[in-house]
This record gives C-alpha cells, sequence and structure tokens, in this order.
C-alpha cells in the first residue's frame, strides 16, 4: 500500500517536468518561428524595386570566379567575404533583385534566433532573450538592409556573437571563459573581412576591456585572456591588411564629405528611429540606471556599461575619424546595432512593466517604419531606353560607380565608357586615386574621340545623375562629377554630327533617390 501510495506524487513530478519540458523546448522554436514569419512579412515587401548604384557593384563583384574577386576589392575598397558568399548564393537563388536581396533577408531573419541566444547569454534569462528576439525581429535599420544587395545585414549579424562574446569572455566572470575568448577573436576577424567599420567596434570594446580590467579582481587571468581575444583577432585579420592597407592609400571615400556633428548626435535616431529613440531612453534607460546604481558593481551592471561603452564609442571613432578623412554614411552603422538593442534589451528587461510596456509601444512604431519603395531610377530608364538600343551603341556615363548597374539593366553587345574614357570592366569601379584621375579629364581629349570613331547610325546614350540638391554633391568625387556631367553634356549638344533621338525620364518630381537622366543620341554623319 505505501508503495502504491507514493507512485502517484512521483509520476505527477515526472508528469510536470515533462510538460514543462515540452513547453519549453517546443515554445522557444515555435516563438521564435512566429517571429521570423512576421518579419519576413515586413523584410520582403520591397524585395523586386530595381537596383542602386551600390547593389549594382555588389552583383557586377560577386558574379565573377571567385579567386578574382580579392583582386577586384583592390579597386573598390571592401573587404572580401560578403562578396565571396554571394557568390554562391547567386548560383543558388539566381541574380534576380529577389535572389540576390535574399541573402541579406537571410541574415537579418537569422538575427531573431541568435538575438534571442544574445539576449539570454548576456541577461541570463528567457524574458531578456526573447525581448532581444522581438527587438531584432522589428528593428527598422535591418528590415531596410535586409532588403538591400549590401553586407550591412550581414555585418549586423556577425556583431551580436562578437558582442556577446566579449561581454562573457570580460564582463561577466564567466567560469569558463577561454571558448568565450576565442569566440570573440574569431567574430571579431569574420566581420573585419565582412566591412572595414568593425576596426571601430573592435577599438571601442578594447577601451571597454580596459575599463572591466580596472574593475576586475582578478586582473592577470583578465589581462592574459585579453590579449588572447584581441591579438587572436589582430592575428586572423592579418592577411588582408596589406590590402586594406593600400585601399585607404588609393581608394578611401571621395564622395563623402566630413560628417557634421549632428550626424553623429543623430546615430540613436538612426539605428533605433526618431520616436522610439524617447521611448528607449524612458523605459530601457531606467532599467539601466537601475543596473549601474548597484554597489559593488553587479555582473550585468559591468555588461551594460560595456555596452554602453560600445555603443557611443563606435560611431564615435568613426565620426571622429571622419573629420580627416571622410568615410561616413549611416549604413555603416550597421556593426552598432548590436550593442544598442542588446543594451535597450537588458535595460528593458529590468525595467520590469515598464519595459514590457516600452517594448510594446515600439514595436507598434517599429511595425510602420518600412524599407524605401525606390532606391534608383536606373531599372525604369534602362527598360525604356533599351528596346532602341543594338550591340555596338554607346553608354556614356558621366558617374562611372553607375556602369555596373547600367550593365545589369541594359541589353547585353554594348560599350561603355565614362569620363575617363572606353571602359572593358563592367562588373566594378577603379577607385583608385579617382579624383585625381578625373581632373585630368576634359571633354575635348576624352568624349571627341570616341565619338568620332563612332559609324554613322550608331546610338550615344549619355546617362549623368540628375543633381536637385546641392548638400551631396559638394565633395571632392561627387563636385567633380557634377561639373563633368555639364560639360560633356554641352559638349555632345554642341557636337553637330550627332542628334538627339530621345530622353528620359521625361520629367522628373524631386525628391527621388539617386535618379539618373539618359540621352539618347544618333551619330548621323
Amino acid at each position: 500500500m505505501a508503495t502504491y501510495a507514493s507512485r502517484p506524487p512521483v509520476l505527477a513530478a515526472l508528469a510536470r517536468r515533462a510538460r514543462t519540458f515540452r513547453h519549453t523546448w517546443v515554445a522557444i522554436p515555435v516563438g521564435l518561428a512566429g517571429l521570423i514569419a512576421v518579419s519576413l512579412a515586413l523584410r520582403s515587401m520591397q524585395l523586386a524595386i530595381g537596383f542602386w548604384i551600390d547593389e549594382g557593384l555588389s552583383v557586377g563583384i560577386a558574379d565573377r570566379p571567385l579567386t578574382d574577386i580579392p583582386a577586384a576589392l583592390r579597386k573598390d575598397g571592401s573587404p572580401p567575404l560578403y562578396y565571396m558568399l554571394l557568390h554562391f548564393w547567386l548560383g543558388i537563388a539566381g541574380d534576380s533583385e529577389e535572389g540576390v536581396r535574399s541573402f541579406s533577408l537571410a541574415c537579418a531573419l537569422l538575427a531573431i534566433p541568435v538575438g534571442w541566444w544574445a539576449g539570454r547569454a548576456i541577461w541570463g534569462t528567457q524574458k531578456a532573450g526573447w525581448y532581444a528576439a522581438v527587438l531584432m525581429a522589428f528593428n527598422p535599420f535591418l528590415t531596410q538592409y535586409a532588403q538591400e544587395a549590401r553586407m550591412y545585414a550581414m555585418v549586423a549579424l556577425l556583431a551580436i556573437p562578437a558582442t556577446v562574446c566579449f561581454l562573457r569572455a570580460y564582463a561577466l566572470h564567466t567560469e569558463r571563459r577561454r571558448p568565450w575568448v576565442i569566440g570573440f577573436a574569431v567574430s571579431e576577424a569574420v566581420a573585419l573581412y565582412t566591412h572595414n567599420w568593425p576596426i571601430f567596434f573592435g577599438a571601442s570594446a578594447g577601451v571597454a576591456f580596459l575599463l572591466l580590467l580596472a574593475l576586475s579582481d582578478r586582473r592577470r587571468a583578465l589581462l592574459k585572456d585579453g590579449a588572447l581575444g584581441f591579438g587572436g583577432a589582430a592575428l586572423l585579420y592579418l592577411p588582408w591588411v596589406p590590402t586594406t592597407l593600400y585601399q585607404a592609400r588609393h581608394t578611401g571615400a571621395p564622395w563623402a564629405d566630413a560628417p557634421a556633428f549632428s550626424s553623429l548626435l543623430g546615430v540613436p535616431g538612426v539605428i533605433l528611429g526618431r520616436l522610439p529613440e524617447i521611448v528607449f531612453l524612458i523605459c530601457a534607460g531606467a532599467g539601466i540606471i537601475a543596473m549601474l546604481r548597484t554597489r559593488p558593481l553587479s555582473a550585468h551592471g559591468r555588461a551594460a556599461l560595456a555596452l554602453l561603452i560600445i555603443a557611443v564609442l563606435t560611431p564615435t571613432l568613426a565620426w571622429t575619424l571622419s573629420q580627416s578623412s571622410p568615410a561616413w554614411a549611416s549604413r555603416y552603422l550597421a556593426v552598432a546595432v548590436p550593442p544598442y538593442l542588446l543594451l535597450a534589451t537588458g535595460g528593458l528587461a529590468y525595467a520590469r512593466r515598464l519595459g514590457l510596456f516600452g517594448l510594446v509601444l515600439i514595436v507598434i512604431m517599429w511595425a510602420q517604419d518600412t524599407a524605401p519603395v525606390e532606391k534608383s531610377n536606373v531599372r525604369a530608364v534602362a527598360q525604356t531606353i533599351g528596346p532602341s538600343l543594338a550591340p555596338g551603341d554607346l553608354v556614356i556615363s558621366t558617374q562611372p560607380e553607375t556602369i555596373p548597374v547600367l550593365h545589369y539593366y541594359l541589353p547585353r553587345g554594348l560599350r561603355y565608357a565614362t569620363l575617363t574614357g572606353e571602359q572593358s570592366e563592367f562588373g566594378v569601379w577603379d577607385w583608385r586615386d579617382g579624383v585625381e584621375r578625373l581632373e585630368a579629364t576634359s571633354a575635348e581629349r576624352d568624349l571627341a574621340p570616341l565619338i568620332a570613331s563612332l559609324e554613322p547610325g550608331t546610338r550615344v546614350v549619355l546617362v549623368e545623375p540628375i543633381v536637385w540638391t546641392l548638400n551631396r554633391w559638394r565633395a571632392p568625387w561627387t563636385k567633380l562629377i557634377r561639373i563633368r556631367s555639364k560639360e560633356w553634356a554641352q559638349a555632345l549638344s554642341n557636337d553637330p554630327t550627332v542628334q538627339i533621338a530621345s530622353v528620359q525620364p521625361t520629367n522628373f518630381m524631386p525628391p527621388r533617390p539617386n535618379p539618373v537622366q539618359a540621352t539618347v543620341y544618333v551619330k548621323t554623319r
């Protein structure tokens, strides 16, 4: 009887454990799958819109033999990993707009379960994991770049494990730190092979590490792990360093101006959105302050402090360097997205009901902040003029970096030229010493011989950017493009051997992103 009476409580306990196990390990994948499905609907609405200049470059670089990609990037100025992975992706998904962009979409969707892991790994609760997953699923920065054929969604994804491994190795005093140290070295190096701005992330993490070292009571061991983590990342990145230095000397970003101080102040708005920025400040800020007020500073307090340093210092270092060597663009902030969102995750989780209320408000606002519905009119222009062109006709782009996207959309067999003369490479633009090369050009020296070499009946297409605001056309490169475009257009207008056949678009209403105008001429004699 005693044995019989003791069995029901045991069975009941086992049943409760089974239900807990089932609910936990079923609820998590089901919940994440639901978030991914909602995010997929939100992040696939503009997959099929036309490419803009940079996306044409992505296809042009990736769609070549794998071993040729590093050499092509010596002209472009980027690291190789994104293009190499995209090279294989094109073989699977194809080179349509949706196919090319689906790689970025996959990275943005993968950030959701990785974000769940990150939130739990840093803040120690499933609630924090879900908060992080929700923020990754609805963040408008990721939504925009999930639908762009560039490396920014991939950079944001890679920065998640880099951030987590850094904190677990150096801030949270994990018992087995060594795997996290190695994870930080590898993930930081992989991010560096994808984009250059993880350099600023690594430098900011270095500053955070020095502060954590000062707060630690195990400085000797922490210093050894720091040397292994940061040194390992540098060692893994070392093979690409000569190319990076060459690119810095010869390519740079001549299209960029030195950013104003308002650009730095606007970083949280770019990553979090203007209105949600206020909600984050109030709701997540309350939780972050609560963590930082503990004395002595708790492990989560140290993590919050380190995240705050990385989130603030990463764009600040980039902005500071861009004052002397401009290389600032809001899309480059992708590497700072995980530190911001994971810091917000901790703050919202610690703020309890206020944090939950803030999360709901943020999701509502973010869900309405979708990707741009147009990035360029190149596709529309190419589709209009394309049927009138035949193999051997000449396309002259006064903005050289537009040639890859023009080549993507226009019929095969056309010849291409730019301010520096006829081109034989259509997939990448050679940025090396670009400003100096453009300064040496003239319509008389570089355009006239091209027109003179054409047979009567040949069509000439002059593609020039539509400059409807001067704000984007004051950098050394863009200013030259603006001036030379007018000179080339005037030279063709004065040439008695060519006659205008059509102009596209026939009308233009600003504001529109990256617009071009194509004037089709016919060689008459």
